[in-house]
């Protein structure tokens, strides 16, 4: 088996707890996996010498070719069983590694055990009342703190709670107190800000990591695991720890805790003057709504357990960073901000944020030529020419030759990586390097027009790499900039983005304009499409999500045609159920340099997605059925509303139908 047939059976697995990055599912339930799947895992486990009884769950990584067996002996005695042991096999390495924790005091444990057994197993029932029960207590509303023993535990008594034979009471009265200067919680797993350095590239072990605020130094330990160079401070902690200058400074959620303001713009100037690359802030965020269920003290509240926050808004964050350090401030996730010191590391990173790679289609047949010498050169080398070729579709034009690892080898086959290219054209399609030169040209015309949109100054040193883009594509920086004005003005233009809307509905694969008194009012699309719409469109997204991030728990955008908004929707179960529930909601006001938040926290109450079939294509794995399922339902209901609950679909179907997974049931 190799590692695409791999893939493709993990998503055949339909009775399993599904991850973003992976699938869990009970050894109980092989007899609904399929056939060749179970058959490679029970072959991998005999390999390595791991007998049945040694594992009870298995993981199924969905983008990479590994997987893990996991022990968990107690699974169906325990309402929340713990991990024993880890098998993880690398497929694709050969390799595998073993970790135990029948030793720990904090070990892994499992949740939501319903999702990996079959509906017809005994337990199902118990299962799902079990995770019931966690979510009427509020259990599941921070799904970061749950996955070990010791955090699940103290979540459980914070609630008011204690465990009784597997099962939730209410704890009796007590008069436990908090100390209020105790804010620094236990962790096992990065941080969010520290999440967002790996996801970028910062944790690769090039870069020096200092934690200014680093409470009991959860990330330190897990950054220094990996041999990354990582030192910290906390005044409550680590008071005695010297303050170093590094590449990278993260002050994560430090100034929220602060209680005077002054003291706030200190502890920031402060770990700006650490850091030599890039500074990473981040801080809580809330609205009015959360802020008022609490006491107000100074210009924050004093909490539930005692201790003081200062709740931002995304504006108000991005304000106060940049009225402290002076500089520009660039959102990577809600409350989280990058600061570069380091101008030309910052321009590779907005470069490579919005930069799409062109896809080799196909290899062509060679065409007919004289050259014999040419067809037997290009024969003899034909892995070295088509690596050669894949750089140039990267790049969108000839590499240099720091550009391209095998240019000696070029060098000596041919001469140069000039003369390389004119020889490749002739086996591969030259519009192939048209359509990479116009999708590169075009994601730099976005990346200079978002620069500019930040108020960003140009730079008088530019990377190497880029010099090379601007010169192939533009001739001259002035050029470039001059063309990225007048892109950045369109979006201004509600005519021609209403055109462009329109035309985009039909080019898509998926998508709607939505109407308002018979005009267009706003194009929805997800996410995936964002790089087929026209330029002007994704600078219009871009400019928005410079004041959000990244959009991981994101799925579709709402561009409104006529008032300078975008809307992103984040909802539960987008892509495994045929009514997804709207968990969030962001409205980004360009004018106003502003973001809303709407968080839909009980699920009851959580409008439906009714007409989820608009958004999605045949790459999606649930097209078919999603398809079959909204035509059933709209032969079903009679009337269409326009925003519907779980409650309110059941009581337009009743008493006839019931709706599990994507079927009716009479």
């Amino acid at each position: 088996m190799n590692a695409e047939q791999f893939k493709q059976l993990v998503k055949k697995v339909k009775t399993a707890k599904k991850l973003p990055d992976a699938i869990y599912f009970h050894k109980d339930a092989f007899t609904e996996a399929p056939v060749e799947l179970v058959k490679f895992i029970k072959v991998v486990a005999q390999a390595l010498k791991v007998d049945e009884a040694d594992y009870d769950l298995i993981k199924l990584f969905k983008n990479d070719f590994r997987l893990s067996l996991l022990s968990y002996p107690s699974f169906y005695e325990d309402s929340y069983p713990a991990l024993k042991q880890s098998v993880t096999v690398d497929l694709a390495k050969l390799s595998h590694k073993v970790t135990k924790y029948d030793n720990s005091d904090n070990p892994p444990i499992l949740h939501r055990k319903e999702t990996m057994v079959s509906p017809s197993s005994k337990h199902y029932q118990l299962f799902c009342d079990l995770t019931a029960e966690g979510e009427q207590a509020g259990l599941y509303e921070n799904t970061r703190m749950i996955g070990f023993k010791g955090s699940w535990e103290r979540l459980i008594a914070k609630k008011g709670y204690e465990l009784v034979d597997g099962r939730l009471f209410r704890s009796p009265d007590d008069d436990k107190t908090i100390d209020r200067h105790l804010t620094a919680i236990v962790r096992h797993e990065l941080s969010a800000p520290l999440k967002t350095l790996a996801k970028n590239g910062f944790l690769n072990g090039d870069y020096s990591i200092f934690d200014y605020g680093c409470g009991r130094g959860d990330d330190l330990r897990e950054l220094e695991a990996h041999g990354i160079d990582a030192l910290g401070w906390d005044l409550n902690y680590r008071p005695d720890a010297d303050k170093v200058i590094s590449d990278i400074v993260n002050i994560g959620f430090v100034i929220n805790v602060i209680e005077d303001r002054d003291e706030r713009i200190e502890a920031l100037v402060g770990a700006w003057e650490l850091s030599q690359k890039l500074l990473v802030v981040s801080a809580m965020l809330g609205n009015e709504s959360l802020v008022s269920q609490f006491q107000p003290y100074k210009d924050g509240v004093i909490t539930s357990r005692n201790t003081f926050q200062k709740y931002y808004t995304q504006a108000e964050l991005k304000a106060f960073i940049e009225m402290s350090v002076d500089e520009n401030a660039i959102a990577v996730a809600p409350g989280i901000y990058y600061i570069f010191k380091d101008k030309q590391l910052e321009q590779h990173f907005l470069q490579n944020r919005h930069k799409r790679t062109y896809k080799w289609q196909h290899l062509t047949a060679p065409e007919p030529v004289n050259e014999e010498q040419a067809r037997i050169l290009f024969t003899q080398h034909q892995q070295l020419f088509e690596s050669f070729w894949l750089t140039c579709l990267t790049l969108g034009r000839c590499p240099a030759n720091d550009e391209f690892a095998q240019s000696d080898k070029i060098k000596k086959v041919i001469g140069s990586n000039k003369k390389a290219l004119q020889l490749v054209l002739k086996w591969f399609e030259e519009d192939e390097l048209k359509t990479a030169e116009t999708m590169r040209k075009e994601d730099l015309l976005l990346y200079f027009a978002l620069a500019m949109f930040e108020k960003r100054k140009p730079y008088t040193q530019q990377p190497e790499d880029l010099k090379r883009d601007i010169k192939a594509f533009f001739d001259t920086y002035k050029i470039a900039q001059n063309q990225a004005t007048e892109l950045l003005f369109q979006i201004a233009d509600s005519t021609l983005i209403e055109s462009l809307c329109l035309e985009a509905e039909k080019l898509l694969p998926a998508g709607k304009v939505d109407f308002e008194n018979g005009q267009p009012h706003a194009l929805t699309l997800h996410k995936d499409f964002i790089t087929l719409l026209p330029i002007v469109l994704r600078v219009y997204i871009g400019a928005a999500l410079q004041m959000y991030g990244e959009l991981d728990d994101i799925q579709l955008i709402k561009i409104h045609i006529h008032s300078g908004k975008v809307t992103l929707l984040g909802y539960e179960g987008f892509y495994d159920s045929p009514l997804p529930q709207l968990k969030e909601r962001v409205k980004i006001k360009m004018a106003e340099q502003d973001v809303d938040f709407f968080d839909y926290v009980i699920e009851e109450k959580r409008p439906l997605l009714l007409n989820k079939i608009d958004y999605i294509d045949d790459t999606f794995d649930d097209y078919k059925k999603q398809k079959s399922f909204n035509l059933k339902l709209g032969m079903l209901l009679e009337t269409k509303p326009s925003l519907c609950t779980n409650s309110l679909l059941e009581s337009l179907l009743k008493p006839v139908y019931k709706i599990k997974g994507y079927r009716f049931y009479k």
